[in-house]
């Protein structure tokens, strides 16, 4: 296996988070196992990743029940199709993965139709009890998009934040809405009640990431500004075990163009 996979028992449920290596962008896929099925939550950016998550998934002898897409950046669903299942989402993201159209397997050239990533099932914040246990979703506004989905599992203390949280990598700042990621921090870290944390990149953690994101937010807001160069070199100083480089470059070539 080319990810690192880490499982945790919570009774009735296990849960199997599977974190891609670097070359996909350190992407978290979790997949929730209950009584009889499984619960997959967000898809891979690299198709072979997505394979193997999906490989393993049917290892463990039970139904692949949904794909969940927390939000609207391709690193997230482009490997849905491989999945084989109905693919859900808040309505404001299908709305904008079709903005954004058809995308293309990095590694491969593969181009990846619209229709392959594109979520057919709306998923409705609220309550949904799935094979004997409960399911919150709520939508999120700000920080890393303007809106995701997290998904809480109350019985069993665990939070799927995805891009809520990354753990030890390092964060997408396109937006520069620190004041949004920090919100967002705020809100959750208050629910001490969660006591496992999932994150959208990297492994599993505890409730000690809301201290360490808040620092990581803090010094963005410091560090981040009008040069991407500087900015990369100060924040990689900074934190210099952390993951997820490639991030801050595709961020900047967004904010401030290609490199000559």
């Amino acid at each position: 296996m080319h990810g690192t996979l880490t499982v945790i028992d919570k009774g009735p449920v296990r849960i199997h988070s599977y974190n891609a290596p670097q070359d996909g962008l350190g992407v978290t896929t979790q997949l929730i196992e209950t009584p009889s099925r499984i619960i997959a939550v967000d898809a891979q950016f690299v198709l072979a990743y997505a394979d193997e998550v999906v490989a393993y998934a049917k290892s463990l002898g039970k139904p692949l029940d949904r794909l969940i897409i927390s939000h609207a950046h391709p690193d997230h669903y482009q490997g849905a199709a491989r999945f084989g299942v109905a693919v859900h989402a808040l309505p404001e993201t299908t709305a904008e993965i079709v903005a954004v159209g058809a995308k293309t397997d990095l590694p491969t050239g593969a181009p990846i139709p619209l229709a392959d990533m594109t979520p057919t099932v709306q998923i409705t914040p609220g309550t949904e009890v799935i094979d004997g246990i409960p399911f919150v979703f709520e939508k999120v506004t700000g920080g890393e998009i303007h809106t995701t989905l997290v998904i809480k599992l109350p019985e069993q203390g665990v939070l799927v934040a995805q891009d809520v949280v990354y753990n030890r990598t390092h964060l997408w700042l396109l937006d520069k809405d620190f004041d949004g990621w920090q919100a967002n921090i705020d809100r959750f870290a208050a629910q001490t009640e969660y006591d496992t944390i999932l994150p959208g990149h990297g492994e599993p953690t505890t409730p000690a990431i809301w201290a360490e994101i808040t620092d990581y937010v803090n010094a963005g807001r410091e560090l981040l500004g009008d040069d991407g160069d500087a900015y990369k070199k100060a924040i990689t100083e900074r934190y210099p075990t952390y993951q997820g480089a490639a991030l801050i470059d595709v961020a900047n070539a967004y904010m401030f163009g290609p490199k000559s």
